[in-house]
């Protein structure tokens, strides 16, 4: 309803060529204004509850991902495990996708991290080992995820955060 409000004042003032600057500038903080009123978010209750537990990644000795592509929903709950099988020090990164997403803790050793302004920076694995990054996509788009300076050799995949 108030989008064809407002179409019908843009079309108006177009009409009429009183559309310049200070009267666009207007309009579109009042179509923002009116639009956020009536603009619900699909989300109900808590959205940290109940993750979707993604397929586990492991991290293989001889350099390799057992996953290499993940496809994610903006505003979905997920738990991503990662296991390293040793062998090397892995650091797994996903700066992109931690950066546009929500990260409620990481737990490792059944001890729970709970990262400050949401974002981590990787999961450095000295020897094997298993990690979880419980997380809220937020923003869409591709997402690289990599062990670092391993990508060349095939430890490199990605999220699709559609």
């Amino acid at each position: 309803m108030h989008g064809v409000v407002i179409s019908a004042m843009i079309s108006s003032l177009i009409k009429w060529r009183v559309f310049d600057m200070k009267v666009s500038t207007a309009l579109f903080v009042c179509a923002a204004a009116l639009l956020g009123t009536v603009a619900n978010g699909n989300a109900e209750g808590n959205l940290a509850s109940k993750p979707e537990r993604l397929e586990p990644l492991v991290l293989g000795a001889d350099l390799s991902f057992s996953v290499k592509e993940y496809t994610l929903e903006t505003g979905k709950y997920y738990r991503w495990q990662i296991q390293s099988q040793g062998g090397e020090e892995f650091l797994v990164q996903a700066p992109e996708l931690f950066r546009n997403s929500w990260v409620n803790q990481v737990v490792i050793n059944d001890i729970e991290v709970k990262p400050v302004g949401g974002g981590i920076y990787g999961v450095e694995f000295d020897d094997e080992g298993t990690a979880d990054v419980w997380f809220v996509p937020i923003v869409p788009g591709d997402f690289e995820f990599y062990a670092s300076g391993f990508e060349e050799r095939g430890m490199l995949g990605k999220f699709i955060v559609r």
